[in-house]
Formats: structure tokens, sequence, C-alpha cells
């Protein structure tokens, strides 16, 4: 018997009888902007099923994931700052590596606590059978094994001011390689795609190659609410993560040409669509009451790709930067009755807090044998409290390498930091008062210089105790 079955044994001894356990239906966008909802300001995208979530439950403004998709991923499943489980980087379909086998996640912590998981869309922290959903939790799963452009027929990227024919030219050839927005990723002369066919998969057996996507979404929410409705009379964690708005966009022909917003809003449209279905059927089984509800992204807009993008608002940058247009998401919490209505909080929170925060309304604890970044926000739902569990939260960056800390964020102060290429140690670039500047335009790094200076310090200290305590990476 494994570490990891006698950790899930365990907890589901800790768990709390069935009748008072709550059900967990977590819905995952896929490169959707801060901006891209009606709750949040934006004039052309109709949510209204979003939206409602919104105002029957609590919405945060400070919402954070990851830069971009897989490690976004890992610090959801996981509890943890991406390069800690050392997945701070994107998996693609030739990886021979993923989530370690002893990570212990969302779903195999609910599982041991009593509940039906299911998984429906995109995995992306490994395609191997070791690391696929149902080895890491998950009763079933349904979906694409990594992100919607991994296969033959990638759109191609919009031209750049001041590009050269040979790089028009290029571009018209070269598939996009999904590494967010850089274009060293092209090869000039010969093009870069993923020569792989694109697999949806129901657990280990591929049931098709290149998909309908414009059924996508369709499909996953009909498998959804089949699910919902099989396990209405048992606790259970439904996980879906929504191909789109991901480039290549696609909608079904009942959404396409209703959204101002042209394609990307169709989608997105499309998306809320979906949600309501959800929220329908809970009400109508008589769930409602007793589910948490909890919708986000998995990183900020893909800019690179103009209309086909979405947008972070007033946030600076998007997908791909540690700047708060790439990290900053949705983020809203709805559980009738429980969360109180209409809630909003500026508090700086992260997804990857959702793990100890399902633990903790699953009666379950945590696993004490690693480190956790998260932290349990349901004082702050719940009202108990007002401020964010979180002294500080840190931005990083990708890469397979030392953890690529950009910059961390204490209350409204955002300090910006980078290591020199020869090492040593951090250096401040940057500080912003992100209350009074959450474009972060104007840097004040000269006028506070003893709080740049305490910042930093707390910043080194903290990415020290990371390396220290990394864990390894399935497969290596």
């Amino acid at each position: 018997m494994t570490l990891r079955i006698l950790l899930t044994a365990l907890l589901g001894a800790l768990s709390l009888a069935a009748a008072d356990k709550p059900n967990f239906i977590l819905l995952f966008a896929d490169d959707q902007g801060w901006y891209d909802l009606g709750i949040q300001g934006h004039p052309d995208i109709r949510t209204p099923n979003i939206d409602r979530m919104a105002r029957q439950g609590m919405r945060f403004t400070s919402f954070y994931a990851a830069p971009f998709c897989g490690p976004s991923r890992a610090a959801l499943m996981t509890g943890c700052y991406p390069p800690r489980v050392s997945l701070a980087f994107n998996h693609g379909p030739k990886s021979t590596t993923g989530i370690h086998p002893d990570e212990l996640t969302m779903a195999e912590l609910l599982k041991g606590a009593g509940y039906a998981t299911q998984m429906i869309g995109k995995w992306h922290l490994g395609s191997k059978k070791p690391y696929l959903p149902h080895y890491n939790g998950f009763d079933h799963w349904f979906g694409l094994p990594y992100s919607n452009d991994m296969w033959p027929y990638h759109p191609m990227m919009p031209p750049k001011p001041g590009e050269d024919e040979r790089m028009q030219a290029a571009r018209k050839r070269a598939d996009y390689t999904g590494y967010a927005g850089q274009g060293r990723h092209y090869d000039l002369d010969k093009g870069q795609g993923f020569p792989e066919n694109l697999p949806l998969m129901s657990d280990d057996e591929v049931l098709e190659f290149n998909p309908d996507q414009t059924q996508l979404t369709k499909r996953y929410t009909d498998v959804a609410l089949d699910f919902i409705e099989s396990n209405r009379d048992k606790p259970f964690f439904l996980y879906l993560p929504y191909a789109m708005p991901h480039v290549p966009l696609f909608v079904s022909k009942q959404h396409a040409g209703q959204s101002i917003r042209g394609l990307y809003g169709d989608v997105v449209e499309e998306l809320d669509w979906s949600v309501g279905r959800i929220l329908d059927k809970l009400k109508e089984l008589g769930l409602d009451e007793n589910t948490l509800v909890v919708y986000t992204s998995d990183n900020g807009p893909w800019l690179q790709y103009g209309v086909d993008g979405g947008s972070a608002g007033m946030f600076r940058d998007g997908k791909g930067t540690t700047y708060e247009g790439g990290m900053r998401v949705p983020g809203i919490f709805r559980y009738p009755g429980k969360i109180p209505a209409g809630q909003v909080s500026s508090e700086p929170v992260a997804n990857m807090d959702v793990l100890p925060t399902f633990a903790r309304l699953a009666g379950v604890e945590p696993p004490s044998d690693r480190t956790l970044d998260g932290r349990d926000l349901w004082p702050l739902l719940s009202g108990e409290r007002k401020q964010s569990p979180h002294e500080q939260f840190y931005y990083f960056g990708g890469g397979r390498e030392r953890a690529n800390i950009r910059a961390v964020r204490e209350g409204k102060w955002k300090l910006h930091v980078q290591r020199p290429r020869n090492g040593g140690d951090l250096e401040a670039t940057a500080l912003y008062d992100l209350n009074e500047d959450a474009a972060e335009k104007f840097d004040r790094l000269k006028l506070y210089p003893d709080l740049a200076r305490r910042l930093l310090a707390a910043t080194e200290s903290f990415v020290r105790e990371l390396e220290a305590h990394v864990r390894p990476l399935g497969g290596e």
C-alpha cells in the first residue's frame, strides 16, 4: 500500500458524516481575462448566470492564478505555488513527465472523504498514464490531456508592427507552440507546430482525435449534468476546466454571432450558458443550498491574439506575465445560505487557496507531512474576518530551473524583483501602489526604499525556504 493510499484512508476516517458535507463544483475557464464578465464591467459580453453567481455569493477582485495554463492547474490541484511541486511549466503532447504520484490532489483529498469525483475538460499536468486525472483522485475523466491548440491546425498569430515580409511569411507557415506569446518560439524557416492529433479521452481510452471543438462546451456541460444527476444522493466534487476561451476559439451554432464582442464574446457567452445549466440543475434537484460553486480562470487573457484574445481591463499586460493582467483573474464563490450574498472583497487570495477551503468544509485535514502554500478562505467567505490569510503573496514566472520569483504583494504594495543572470541576490526593479495604480505605471521604488528593502528581504527568505523544500516532478 502506497503512502498516498494510506493518507487518503486516514483522511476518510477523519471526514464528517455524508449528510454534513457540501458538494463542490469548480468551474475553470481557460485564458479568460479579469474584465471579460458583465459583473466585472465589460460592456459587450453578456454573462447573466456568472453575474448571478457573484450577486448570490462573494466576488474577489484580487483573485490570483499563475501566469499560464499548467502551473495554474498545479496550484489549484495541490494547494501550492507551482515551483514547490516542480510544475512551473507547460506540458505538451510529447512530455514524459507530470504531476508526481505522491502529490495529494484536491480530488484525492475529497475522494478519501467519501466524495464521488469527476473531471470534465483540460488536465495539462502530464499526458502519460501515471499522470492522468483518474490516476490522481478522479473516479472518471472526460476531456483533453492538454491545451486545445496543441494540434496541427492552430491559427496564425496576427502580424506585429515592424515585422518584415520574411517574418510575416513565417507567421503564415508557423503553428504557434503555446508558450505564452514569446516570439522566439517561432522557427522563421520551417515553422513550428504540433504534428500530433488532439485526443479527446475518457480515462485511458482515446474516444476520437481532433474533436469538433464547436461542440466541446456543450458536450462537457451534458456530461456534467449527468454526473450531478447520478450523484444527487451522495457528496460529489465536479471539476470542469473548460477548453475555452483559449485560442483557437470555437462556439456552437446556437451561440455563434450572438455577441457584439464577436467570436470571443460568443465563446464566453456560451460558457455562461453552461454555468446557467449547471446552476439550474442544482436548483431542480434541491442541491442548490448544499453546493459550493466556484468560477475562475487559469490566467489572464492571451493578448497577442488581438480581437481573439480577452481583456484584463485596467490591469497591465496579460497571459505569460507577472503583471496584474497576467495573473489576476475572476474569482467567484457561491454557496447560498452559507456565503452572504452580494459580497465583494479586494483582499488578495489565490486559486491555491481552494484546496484547503474545500478540505475544511468537507471535514478533512490537509496533509501535515508536506508544505501547503494555500490558506483556508472560509473565514473570509463566511464573513468571520475581512483580511486575507496571506501576509504576502508571491508571483512566480515559468521555468524548469530554480523558482522564478518575479514579484511580491503585501496589502496594496507590489514589488517587482529579478535575479541577475549570473545568479546572486534578488534585486528590486519597481514598486507599485495597486490601490492607486492598478495599471502598474508609476514606479515608487525611489520614494519608499525602506519598504522595498523589507519586501525584498521577505521574498529572498521565502524563496530560500521554498527551494529547500521543492518536491519532485513525476518521471524525473
